[in-house]
């Protein structure tokens, strides 16, 4: 197949199918889901998560849960 001449649209629809054709509909859904863009800054919203909890707030958060469980 000429790729070159392919315009997008045409260009994708090649691609899944050979996706399918090589990794059959699971594993090119399975592949696809690795490439999925999302939204918003998670660096930025890391540093949110993260500025209120300290290595020792989580590890007496984590024996807690240990002790809870016993």
């Amino acid at each position: 197949m000429k790729t070159d001449t392919l315009n997008p649209a045409e260009l994708r629809a090649a691609g899944y199918k050979a996706l399918a054709n090589a990794l059959g509909p699971l594993g090119m859904a399975r592949f696809l889901r690795q490439f999925e863009q999302g939204n918003g800054d998670y660096t930025r919203d890391r540093r949110k998560w993260l500025h209120y909890h300290s290595v020792q707030s989580a590890a007496r958060r984590i024996r807690n849960r240990k002790k809870n469980r016993a």
